[in-house]
C-alpha cells in the first residue's frame, strides 16, 4: 500500500518523530521537486535536520534503480507532501539484556 506524506508528519501509524527512517523506501516525484521530471525510488538513509522552508526536507540516502539496486547515494531537498511512502522500514525491536551463560560451561 502506497501513501503520500503529509506536508507535517509522516502518518502517525508510523510510530515515532514524523522523521523519515533509514530503510524508508520512498517514491520522488515532481510533485516533490520540479527537478525530479522522472520519478525515481529513494532508499532513506537520515533525514537531515538542516533548517529549510516549511514543509520541506533534505534527505540522504540512495537513488536506486527498476531492480531495486543502490545506483547512487545523494543528498535531496524536497517537498515532504511529494513524497510517496512505498515500504517503511522495519520496527527495530529491542536487543536482550540478558545473557545466558554457554552451554557445557559451569561456574
Amino acid at each position: 500500500m502506497t501513501r503520500h506524506l503529509p506536508t507535517d508528519r509522516v502518518p502517525a501509524e508510523r510510530g515515532h518523530d514524523g522523521q523519515l527512517r533509514a530503510g524508508d523506501l520512498v517514491r520522488v516525484t515532481r510533485r516533490a521537486s520540479v527537478q525530479f521530471h522522472r520519478s525515481i525510488m529513494f532508499r532513506v538513509i537520515r533525514e537531515l535536520d538542516w533548517t529549510t522552508y516549511d514543509g520541506w526536507v533534505w534527505l540522504d540516502g540512495y537513488q536506486l534503480d527498476i531492480q531495486g539496486h543502490a545506483v547512487t547515494r545523494r543528498s535531496i531537498f524536497v517537498q515532504r507532501a511529494g513524497l510517496t511512502l512505498l515500504r517503511a522500514a522495519p520496527r527495530q525491536t529491542s536487543a536482550r539484556t540478558t545473557r545466558s551463560p554457554a552451554r557445557g560451561v559451569r561456574r
